[in-house]
């Protein structure tokens, strides 16, 4: 996957080059699978098949000149998981009909408390149920805010959404469903941390949402139970929720030179 700057570009230029890549493509060995264009951020992400990095851009330097500022080695299976598709939408006659995909994702992690502690306390079959009603209240979730599985850790999920806001809605949606739960079965309560996190799908680290993932993953380590923490780039996208954030006092995340602002998402009082 490789990332362009592409300041003050326009849909139909993106679409273009795309298109003139294509046309080229066979020459220099290599498939272009698909593209995303953030119009705010002004960036291009193109999914190609190719045998190294001079490939691809060899062939987009004869194509259209755009020679990418980033090129990183992913898996296939791993950027579907997170982008919903690893080949271009289906064509449409009004290009204003199709859903501009900007490739810039909310991460989300969570993490069943004393997950590893349930074998002992129940055994095999209890812990495995409890698990199982995790999984269901999670996914019960995502499926209703557009949410995509990206993989289960054995003790909690991650996920990716399109839309920051379903995000946070969905957290929400999660903690909620977890205290009808409790409320329902009190000799069987769970407790779930979330984290929240958002990025673009090339960073400095060259992983794959990188720093995004980490940001999520370290958040939701850090929760309480029953708490969602959201880091700040989240509650940037939100204005028009900002009555769900809590700000909490800036801290040192494992993994990040510089203290943290982050936000504790809390229901709406």
């Amino acid at each position: 996957m490789d990332r362009h700057f592409s300041i003050d570009a326009t849909r139909t230029a993106i679409k273009h080059a795309h298109e003139c890549d294509l046309k080229i493509q066979d020459k220099h060995g290599v498939k272009f699978l698909t593209y995303w264009f953030d119009e705010d951020r002004c960036t291009t992400f193109c999914l190609v098949d190719a045998p190294n990095k001079d490939a691809i851009q060899e062939a987009h330097d004869e194509a259209h000149g755009g020679v990418p500022h980033e090129i990183i080695e992913v898996d296939p299976q791993v950027v579907e998981a997170f982008l919903g598709r690893v080949n271009d939408p289906a064509p449409s006659t009004n290009a204003e009909e199709v859903e501009l995909d900007s490739a810039f994702r909310a991460i989300m992690f969570t993490d069943l408390k004393d997950s590893t502690l349930m074998t002992t306390m129940y055994g095999d079959n209890k812990a495995l149920h409890l698990l199982h009603i995790h999984n269901a209240l999670t996914r019960n979730a995502l499926r209703a805010h557009s949410g995509t599985e990206v993989k289960h850790t054995g003790d909690g999920i991650m996920a990716s959404f399109k839309s920051v806001a379903s995000a946070v809605n969905c957290t929400l949606n999660i903690q909620e469903a977890f205290n009808t739960h409790n409320h329902a079965n009190p000799e069987e309560t769970l407790f779930v941390r979330i984290g929240l996190s958002a990025g673009e799908p090339i960073e400095e680290d060259g992983d794959l949402f990188g720093s995004s993932v980490q940001m999520a993953a370290r958040l939701c380590a850090q929760a309480e139970p029953n708490q969602i923490l959201a880091a700040q780039i989240v509650r940037d996208q939100c204005i028009d929720m900002e009555q769900h954030f809590v700000p909490k006092d800036e801290e040192s995340i494992k993994g990040f030179n510089e203290k943290t602002i982050f936000y504790e998402v809390q229901k709406k009082r």
